[in-house]
């Protein structure tokens, strides 16, 4: 299926605090990623840290996002698993709760073959009657969606596309080729969205739009409007801050800004550690160049 959704999706952080999920502040964060024009919320992705989470955990997590974005943009979860039983337990708990889509990460340290993974897409897919994006992560998974496999799982009726975030973009080109008449391609890097979405891809899942959504946003329509100059531009502005988020393992990094703009974010859940200073002080600096006011 092509078309679930065009543009901007932030892969959204989850403040934490001494008692679990910060509520208060989380629906902070989703307003202000609505306010400033983000299309779709990715929500227990990488990013917002799952894989510390207890099934309760993410479950009230669940109903209380879909009831504060309250349709203002599309809710997507994250289910994917190293247990495909886990991952349609997950997948039919966010559609009970009223997501819009999923995003299902490819199996993890099991390691499973091509044939695994087309297997793995067709139960989630099987289990749910809204859209799936699978999610390319091999530097995190150790196992990589091959173009060839996608063009396979593309198959499935509501497989609405790929996050790619392998920083291949010769598979990613021979992705492109083989599944653009039957679903979608989304970057799932922040420092290769402007030639991703050159080349045709329908949006961005991103980290660092968590920092500037709206000029995040901003890049996808002005490519989606075929002004190239001006994307550029403008993503020469944005890279060093992307790579700024990386400078340790996501979400370290976007957590650290998001305190810094003064959201009060938390720190990650262990084994996560509070970012080192020498690379604070490099996000800083690139939050300063940025313009970006901050309480360092």
């Amino acid at each position: 299926m092509k078309g679930f959704f065009n543009g901007s999706a932030t892969a959204l952080i989850t403040p934490f605090d001494e008692n679990g999920v910060n509520y208060e502040v989380y629906g902070q964060l989703i307003d202000y990623q609505i306010e400033n024009g983000t299309d779709a919320l990715v929500l227990l992705g990488t990013t917002g840290e799952p894989s510390t989470m207890t099934f309760e955990e993410e479950h009230l997590l669940m109903d209380y996002a879909v009831k504060k974005v309250n349709g203002r943009c599309k809710v997507i979860f994250g289910c994917g698993s190293n247990n495909t039983a886990d991952a349609v337990m997950t997948a039919k708990a966010a559609e009970r709760f009223g997501a819009d889509g999923l995003l299902a990460v490819t199996p993890y340290y099991n390691k499973c073959t091509q044939n695994g993974l087309v297997a793995y897409y067709k139960a989630i897919c099987e289990a749910v009657s809204i859209p799936v994006i699978a999610y390319n992560v091999p530097g995190r998974t150790g196992v990589e969606i091959q173009p060839t496999t996608m063009a396979k799982i593309a198959e499935f009726p509501n497989i609405a596309g790929i996050k790619d975030a392998g920083g291949n973009m010769s598979k990613t080109m021979e992705t492109f080729r083989l599944v653009r008449e039957k679903c979608d391609v989304y970057s799932g890097e922040d420092a290769l969205n402007f030639p991703i979405l050159a080349c045709g891809g329908a949006g961005v899942i991103s980290v660092l739009s968590n920092i500037v959504p709206a000029d995040v946003k901003k890049l996808c329509t002005l490519i989606q409007e075929g002004n190239f100059a001006e994307a550029a531009k403008l993503n020469d502005k944005l890279l060093p801050l992307a790579n700024a988020c990386f400078v340790e393992v996501n979400p370290i990094p976007v957590k650290e800004a998001m305190n810094l703009l003064g959201f009060n974010a938390g720190v990650p859940r262990a084994p996560l550690t509070v970012m080192e200073q020498p690379n604070r002080e490099k996000l800083i600096a690139a939050m300063q160049n940025y313009g970006l006011e901050i309480n360092a």
